[in-house]
This record gives C-alpha cells, sequence and structure tokens, in this order.
C-alpha cells in the first residue's frame, strides 16, 4: 500500500477522481471545490476596511480555509513521509544539454540556476511572470 501512495498514479485514477470531486461537491454540498476564493475568504475575515467586495459572510465558508490548510499538511506530510530518498536519475545526454545553457542539475528537480531568488528578480523573469499571469 505505501509503495502505492509513493509512486505517481496513472492519469487515468488522478483525473477523473479529482474530475469527480468537482461535481460531487456541488451536488451534495452546494460547495465549490477550489482554493481560488480562499484568499477572497481570508481578506474578509482579516480586513478591517468596509470594502463591498468583502462584505458577506465569510464563516459560511471555513470549510475552505480547513481545505488550503490540509493540502498544506497533506503536501508537508507526503513530502516527509513519503519522500524518495535516492538521488533523481537525469539521463546523461540531458545533463550535456542543459551544460550547455550553463544549467548544472543538482539533486532537485529544480536547477538552482534557474530557480532561485535572485533569478526571480531579473527584468526577464518579471516579465515572463507578468506575461504568464495575465495569460492564466
Amino acid at each position: 500500500m505505501l509503495q502505492l501512495l509513493r509512486g505517481p498514479w496513472p492519469w487515468w485514477v488522478a483525473g477523473p477522481l479529482i474530475g469527480l470531486m468537482v461535481p460531487a461537491l456541488l451536488l451534495l454540498g452546494n460547495k465549490t471545490l477550489g482554493i481560488s476564493s480562499t484568499l477572497r475568504h481570508l481578506c474578509a475575515a482579516v480586513l478591517p476596511a468596509r470594502i463591498p467586495y468583502f462584505q458577506y459572510d465569510w464563516k459560511k465558508e471555513t470549510w475552505n480555509l480547513i481545505f488550503v490548510c490540509g493540502i498544506l499538511l497533506g503536501a508537508g506530510v507526503a513530502a516527509t513521509a513519503l519522500g524518495n530518498p535516492n538521488n533523481m536519475v537525469i539521463h546523461p545526454k540531458l545533463v550535456t544539454d542543459l551544460a550547455a545553457y550553463n544549467i548544472h542539475p543538482a539533486k532537485a528537480l529544480a536547477p538552482v540556476e534557474i530557480f532561485s531568488w535572485s533569478q526571480l528578480f531579473t527584468a526577464r523573469s518579471f516579465l515572463m511572470i507578468v506575461v504568464g499571469g495575465f495569460l492564466v
């Protein structure tokens, strides 16, 4: 059973499970599944300003805040208890191709040359974040 949890689930199992949760939650509890509205609920709970958008009974949506806390807690448990202790295996051709771009993958999935605070605050990264956010 633990081996089943450690590995990735096939798309034909995980996708329908997630997809069926949306209509089930809507039909059974008249709730929408998602974490996008959680920021609105947090702002309505915390902000003292009288902004009309935040003037609603956010206490009815506390399940959504618990849902997001469960996601964070579950991710932490999964990363510590179900994490793979072995180093990542990267194909030698990919290592060679990345070295041509001055990217040297280490033990982590995300190379430091791409995913770091210093790279985040460059003009190119800022432009990509703004354009990507606009496209989303």
